[in-house]
C-alpha cells in the first residue's frame, strides 16, 4: 500500500471521522492514515461499532471529516463536484431500496445517470455500458424482473451491476453480503474478485467474512481499539492484527490455516 511509485488512487492523511453536532463533536476514529493502490480488491475489517462504515461514508463525501484530508488522484475529496466524483466513484450501501415499479434493467441503467441527467435518452455507448455491466454480474435473465421480485442475492448483484454501469475508478461496497448465505456470500466475493481482475477497477468492501476475504482480498485495512492496520494478509498476519477482531476465548487465528478456527472446550 505504501509504494510511491504505484497508481495511488485514494489516500487518507490524519483523518478523523465521526460526528458533528452543534453541543459536541462524536470521534468514532482518528490518525486515520492509508493509500490505495489502482487495481486492488480491498477488504475493511473491524469489529462492530468500530467505524468503517463512518470510513467509507467519509472516503466516499457522504459524510465530513471531522479532520483531515481525503484525496482522490492528488486531489483533494473536498474540491470535488458531486458531479465530478459521480464519474470517478460509486458507491453500495446496505440501505433497503424504496418500493417502485423498476425492472432490472431500469434500475442497472440508473448507473448512467451522471452522464445522462434524468431527462435525456439513453444512447448506443450507454445501452453497451448498461448490457455489459448486466453481462458482467450474470443477471442477463433478470432484465425484465421488477427488483422486488429479486432475492437479497439477486438484488445484490443487480446494486453491483449499476455500479459498473456508472463505469467508475472507484467501487465502494459496505457490508454487500450481510443478509446472504454463504454460497451468495461466496458468488459476490468471487464476482468482486473477477471484476478488479478483469476491468483494474479498484474495489473497497467492508466486511465480517474475514476467512473468505483473506483468500481473495489483495489488501486490508483493518480497524481496532488499539491501531489501524494495512496491508496484505500475510503482514497483517504477521503483526497479529487478525486477532483483534474476535474474542480470543471463543476464536482464535490459525497461522498455518490462514484463517480463524473456533476454539473447542
Amino acid at each position: 500500500m505504501n509504494n510511491p511509485e504505484k497508481h495511488i488512487v485514494l489516500e487518507t492523511e490524519n483523518l478523523t471521522i465521526g460526528y458533528q453536532t452543534k453541543r459536541q463533536q462524536t470521534i468514532i476514529a482518528s490518525d486515520v492514515n492509508f493509500n490505495i493502490e489502482k487495481g486492488k480488491f480491498i477488504a475493511l475489517l473491524g469489529k462492530n461499532g468500530i467505524g468503517k462504515s463512518t470510513l467509507l461514508r467519509t472516503i466516499s463525501k457522504v459524510q465530513k471529516p471531522l479532520k483531515g484530508t481525503v484525496k482522490i488522484n492528488q486531489k483533494e475529496l473536498s474540491k470535488y463536484t458531486d458531479q465530478e466524483l459521480s464519474t470517478t466513484l460509486s458507491l453500495v450501501l446496505t440501505e433497503r431500496l424504496p418500493l417502485s415499479q423498476l425492472t432490472v434493467f431500469e434500475l442497472v441503467a440508473l448507473g448512467r445517470q451522471p452522464y445522462t441527467n434524468w431527462i435525456d435518452k439513453l444512447t448506443p455507448e450507454h445501452l453497451k455500458k448498461i448490457l455489459w455491466a448486466i453481462e458482467q454480474t450474470e443477471i442477463t435473465h433478470l432484465k425484465g424482473k421488477h427488483f422486488y421480485e429479486l432475492s437479497d442475492g439477486q438484488l445484490q448483484r443487480v446494486l453491483i451491476a449499476r455500479a459498473l454501469a456508472q463505469d467508475t475508478e472507484i467501487i465502494i461496497l459496505d457490508e454487500p453480503t450481510a443478509h446472504l448465505d454463504i454460497h451468495h456470500t461466496f458468488k459476490v466475493f468471487s464476482l468482486l474478485k473477477k471484476l478488479v481482475e478483469t476491468t483494474g477497477k479498484t474495489i473497497i468492501i467492508s466486511t465480517h467474512e474475514v476467512n473468505l476475504a483473506i483468500q481473495l482480498a489483495d489488501e486490508f485495512i483493518l480497524l481496532s481499539e488499539k491501531q489501524l492496520y494495512t496491508g496484505n494478509s500475510k503482514e497483517l498476519i504477521a503483526q497479529n492484527a487478525f486477532e483483534e477482531l474476535f474474542p480470543k476465548e471463543l476464536i482464535s487465528f490459525n497461522k498455518t490455516l490462514e484463517q480463524f478456527v473456533i476454539k473447542k472446550n
